[in-house]
């Protein structure tokens, strides 16, 4: 029972409970109960200044966590620690480095986060502290915003660099000279959210510390490395892998928490012939409607851009703020420009802002202060995503709501008929691949270029002589008489690749509505295509704007303020081309299995307009833009060929579809990752088979292991598959299991299952 008082969220929270209309779409309601504090004595070494500022700001003790983090970092161990979210994590890392450098004015730190607002959200609580302190610290951001005056200043007296791994990727390490005092007085070096470098751009950011630790050798530093991380399921291992050093793990969390309801919604059958659901946006709209209007301070997550400028519109409509009023309602997300973005921020902590609609953008730690409810649309991913969405809402003392509205997608239904897997399940391995060789030698060439790599050197890997010997026969560097290899081209090595999945660039879109224009936000290159195609409505804070020309080579979109009752939605084709096979297993009569490397290319080629609110399609257009391809590896199998043969072509390519969709559920469920990292393509008759085959590839070029493991796991895979399947209780398919008749065909649901039991 919630203890609810008048006017109080606790209220709102318990009528939403009691409501007869919600209650049949909730399929799974867990309470969390409160948690008291558990704290530990000060530690006798801390500097008496820092005690006296935090009592002073009302931290009467030090948390269980907090003080193994400092008992551990200051005995010279590298840490990673794991606690929930509004845990007091950043305190871990702020008192150990504040107390090296009131003991000593030439102590260096290094803070890597992984976005530029995170950086700058968390130098306000560093600077906030020192203080309070009086240390008198010397402490800035340095990425892409900062001043050229600030970064001379900040290079040769910064006691404390804030930064992100694309800045000390092609900006700091390959000019690590001018930042000799930082480097031969590196005490620390933090690394937070930790749980985020996984995949392709964790795979990156571990070569990147590689860099850095030869170059704080060749300083003569070495540096302690304290990290901290969101429930994952292999933090210390993820935390050895990109450190390729030992690692203490600190998880004793004694912060404490208010009661939570979490709450699993599933919307209403819309279609019983389909088993097609209503609409998660549409749900998770009244939801947040009838919390924000009970006075609970809300955040909704949404999967998408268009998601989140959509149901913002239509959380604006129903909250028209009194004229000369700010809307109390904002939309959040990547592409809004960064006073947009502290704005909104600022308005959530001090409660001026009452509903937010965001993307992932604020699920890492950036202080909105503690909202009351969380609302996810659609599974985010990852079990820790999910986790880390829900702990945005929740002060230490009061009630709090957190919800999971499922979207028809195969894994969101998984979830409400499996909701123990969200509860009870260990949280999804952060995956990392330093060694794949796509990454490798670019990282390889960065670190020449940054210092003489001499021929016994090992960059990660034994054969790191090979890779030097092709990377001098391609004129990249040479080989001295003192044996060592030196940079020799005219090139700057860093600036030639992004840690990111995406591209280096981005489009800028730009609004050319009235007589003056003004640059509206960026897209990354890749997204551009689905987001700002000519002829799309790319909406901006609820306010929609029509794309009159995307010019390609400029990297700009071109833009004008428009009123419709429709949004845009993109399709994407994809091709595959095997290049080689790794592995093969000996056909079975379960049919053949093999890995290896392929190419995989996609293209935007149309879209769909989609009115609001009923979201039916009302027209569609064209598009014209390059196609875009990566080198990925892929496990692909293909059933026993008297099997197939059984079926017309139609058929085949029905039961294929679904085959490929239940087959990427169930296997990002074996795999513990998102379902995006790992992409899915079924061909009925592939160029390289030529036979119905099923790929299952990293979507991250090279790829960073998924589908090497997967390999070893085909026969899981394929009884997982099975298992979903037939325990679906639809008659002909739904979005739960293989997806609809209309589109796996009358009997998709059959043959797939008669499939899935030849193959096993």
């Amino acid at each position: 029972m919630i203890e609810a008082r008048p006017g109080s969220p606790a209220d709102a929270i318990a009528g939403l409970l009691a409501d007869a209309t919600f209650a049949p779409l909730i399929r799974a309601h867990r309470v969390l109960e409160a948690r008291p504090p558990r704290h530990a004595p000060w530690p006798d070494a801390l500097d008496q200044r820092l005690k006296t500022a935090l009592r002073g700001r009302g931290v009467e003790g030090l948390y269980t966590h907090q003080a193994q983090a400092y008992e551990a970092v200051t005995a010279g161990r590298n840490v990673v620690v794991v606690t929930p979210t509004a845990s007091g994590k950043t305190l871990c890392y702020n008192l150990p480095v504040l107390d090296a450098v009131a003991r000593d004015d030439a102590a260096r730190a290094l803070y890597l986060f992984p976005t530029k607002a995170l950086a700058a959200d968390q130098l306000v609580e560093l600077r906030a502290l020192a203080d309070a302190a009086e240390l008198g610290l010397k402490t800035h951001t340095y990425d892409g915003d900062t001043p050229p005056n600030v970064r001379a200043v900040v290079r040769s007296a910064g006691q404390v660099v804030i930064t992100n791994p694309d800045m000390l990727h092609a900006a700091i390490l390959p000019h690590h000279t001018k930042w000799f005092k930082l480097f031969e007085n590196l005490r620390y070096v933090v690394i937070d959210e930790l749980h985020t470098y996984r995949g392709l751009f964790g795979s990156h950011v571990a070569n990147v510390i590689r860099r850095l630790r030869r170059i704080c050798q060749h300083y003569g530093a070495d540096p302690i490395f304290i990290c901290a991380s969101a429930t994952i399921a292999n933090p210390r291992e993820l935390a050895e892998r990109i450190l390729e050093a030992p690692v203490s793990l600190v998880d004793d969390n004694g912060a404490p928490s208010g009661q939570k309801h979490i709450l699993v919604i599933n919307p209403p059958v819309a279609n019983e012939q389909l088993g097609v659901r209503g609409s998660a946006l549409l749900t998770g709209q009244r939801l947040a409607e009838r919390l924000i209007s009970g006075g609970v301070q809300t955040i909704a997550f949404a999967r998408s851009r268009t998601a989140v400028e959509v149901l913002t519109t239509y959380l604006r409509e129903t909250f028209q703020p009194p004229p000369g009023h700010p809307h109390t309602i904002r939309g959040y997300r990547g592409g809004y420009l960064p006073n947009e973005r502290h704005a909104i921020e600022a308005g959530l902590r001090d409660g001026r802002v009452r509903g937010v609609v965001a993307t992932n953008a604020l699920e890492l730690g950036i202080d909105i202060g503690g909202l009351d409810a969380a609302i996810s649309i659609g599974y985010p991913g990852t079990i820790a995503s999910t986790w880390q969405q829900m702990g945005r809402a929740g002060r230490r003392s009061t009630t709090s709501l957190s919800a999971l509205v499922c979207s028809s997608a195969p894994i969101d239904q998984f979830l409400a008929a499996h909701p123990e897997y969200l509860f009870d399940s260990s949280p999804e391995h952060g995956l990392v691949n330093p060694d794949n060789l796509h990454v490798l030698l670019n990282h390889l060439r960065a670190s020449s270029f940054e210092l003489p790599v001499p021929a016994t050197e090992r960059f990660g890997i034994d054969e790191t002589p090979l890779l030097l010997d092709v990377l001098e026969e391609d004129g990249w560097i040479r080989r001295a008489d003192d044996e060592r290899y030196y940079w020799s081209h005219e090139n700057f090595p860093a600036s030639d690749f992004s840690l990111r999945s995406g591209a280096p660039e981005n489009v800028v879109i730009v609004d050319t509505t009235g007589d003056r224009h003004r640059v509206l936000g960026e897209i990354d290159l890749f997204a551009a295509p689905l987001f700002v195609h000519e002829k799309a409505i790319y909406i901006h804070q609820g306010i929609q704007h029509h794309v009159d020309r995307l010019d390609w080579d400029e990297r700009k979109a071109y833009v004008t303020r428009t009123d419709v009752d429709y949004y845009t939605d993109a399709d994407l084709g994809i091709t595959l081309k095997v290049l080689e096979v790794f592995d093969e297993a000996d056909e079975p009569p379960a049919g053949l299995r093999q890995r290896g490397e392929v190419m995989v290319a996609w293209k935007v080629t149309m879209f769909k307009k989609l009115k609001y609110h009923t979201h039916e399609n009302v027209g569609w257009g064209s598009i014209s833009i390059p196609e875009q391809e990566m080198h990925t590896t892929s496990t692909w199998l293909v059933p026993p060929a008297e099997l197939v043969n059984r079926y017309d072509r139609d058929t085949l390519d029905g039961a294929l579809i679904g085959l490929a969709r239940v087959a990427r559920t169930t296997g990002a469920l074996l795999l513990m990752c998102d379902p995006r990292d790992l992409g899915v393509l079924a061909q009925v008759q592939a160029p390289f088979t030529g036979r119905p085959t099923l790929y299952l590839y990293d979507a991250v070029p090279g790829g960073v292991g998924l589908t090497e493991r997967l390999f070893t796991l085909v026969d899981d895979l394929v009884q997982a598959c099975r298992k979903a399947v037939e325990s679906c209780p639809c008659a002909d398919g739904c979005p739960a299991c293989v997806g609809p008749a209309i589109e796996v065909g009358a009997r998709g649901k059959a043959v797939v299952t008669e499939l899935l039991a030849g193959m096993s």
